[in-house]
């Protein structure tokens, strides 16, 4: 009661009221949350450095037929292409597996193993040339290859090939039916030309392609950090195109030394300049693909790139940097079409088909 009266006098003489209670303090709003990545700038970006994938990779920008593409794949899964009948091109090139056997290097024949590390059928047609050195200049010449290598399946000779081939009754009509112009449809070189043209239906389709399409929500925020990251380190320089990689030669190790007794394409050109030097792999499908390296001595994704930051570029790259750019690397893992890994039913073989010879 005293108290109001004081206050009462206190108003009265000064002739004004008394000044409310202060209001309690508004409550700090929270600190806004920081921006995503800019996807339109980063599209932007990209675009001067990658393109999309095409919806195949025929020759002079054509599909091949159908009939080609047939008897291609039933070659590719053909063992008796192998002089004990136990390899095929997809031994090793397991399209199951996305194209690789998961092994640094693959068992041929009597289980020799090779030199290399055996890279993805996949988006491979896209290529500047084939294997690691580029000896090969395209899928239809590398299919060549391994089925005379005596490391890997071993026949003798072409014309052995062509006589097991030969020796096989439902070949005749598939190759007729994919060489309808040719006279003796059976030969090496058509072997060879069905067996790419197979693989260059091996197309594979992924987010990334979506987001250079123009779909900017294709990327989630965190494989776009990792994509700005990519090509804030410099791995454009060497992983660029449409394949992301595979469209140049470069010496591994170009920074710091990378240990290995393998010449590259020095064996090829015989070019000292050339020392060392390998095709730069593509990084589609990568984090599906291990091991890495043309040694597949790298077990993992994450150490690929702390190793070639490293060897590549001279940097020291920051564990967050690594997990961003393999966040990014997983937006190139593309759809892979279950019915490639189906195998074909074998042909049944004739009176003449070679038997397996494991000598």
């Amino acid at each position: 009661m005293r108290s109001l009266v004081v206050l009462s006098l206190l108003v009265a003489c000064s002739g004004e009221p008394a000044a409310p209670p202060a209001a309690p303090a508004a409550p700090t709003p929270p600190p806004a949350a920081p921006a995503g990545p800019d996807a339109a700038a980063l599209q932007a970006r990209a675009a001067a450095l990658f393109q999309p994938l095409p919806e195949h990779m025929g020759l002079n920008g054509a599909p091949p037929s159908p009939a080609l593409v047939t008897l291609g794949k039933q070659l590719y899964f053909e063992k008796r292409l192998s002089k004990n009948h136990d390899i095929s091109c997809n031994s090793c090139h397991d399209l199951a597996k996305f194209g690789v056997d998961g092994q640094p290097t693959s068992p041929g024949h009597k289980g020799q193993l090779g030199g290399r590390n055996s890279p993805t059928s996949l988006n491979a047609a896209l290529h500047i040339a084939q294997f690691w050195d580029g000896r090969a200049a395209d899928v239809e010449a590398q299919a060549k290859g391994p089925v005379l290598n005596p490391g890997e399946m071993a026949m003798p000779d072409e014309k052995a090939v062509v006589a097991t081939l030969k020796s096989i009754p439902d070949y005749g009509p598939m190759f007729a039916a994919a060489f309808p112009d040719a006279k003796d449809a059976i030969t090496y070189d058509n072997m060879a030309a069905a067996i790419g043209a197979f693989e260059r239906t091996l197309v594979t389709p992924s987010p990334f392609d979506a987001f250079l399409k123009g779909d900017a929500k294709a990327l989630s925020d965190a494989q776009l950090t990792g994509l700005q990251a990519f090509m804030d380190a410099g791995c454009t320089a060497c992983h660029n195109g449409v394949g992301v990689g595979g469209a140049g030669y470069f010496k591994v190790g170009m920074v710091v030394p990378y240990e290995t007794a393998d010449e590259g394409r020095k064996g090829i050109t015989g070019q000292e300049a050339d020392k060392f030097v390998f095709k730069a792999p593509s990084l589609r499908n990568i984090e599906k693909t291990a091991p890495y390296f043309h040694d597949g001595k790298v077990a993992t994704l994450d150490d690929a790139i702390r190793l070639m930051g490293k060897h590549q570029l001279g940097k020291d790259l920051k564990p967050e940097e690594v997990t961003q750019i393999a966040t990014f690397l997983g937006a190139l893992t593309g759809t892979v079409d279950a019915s490639w890994g189906t195998p074909p039913a074998e042909l049944a073989s004739g009176p003449k088909t070679p038997a397996p010879d494991p000598s």
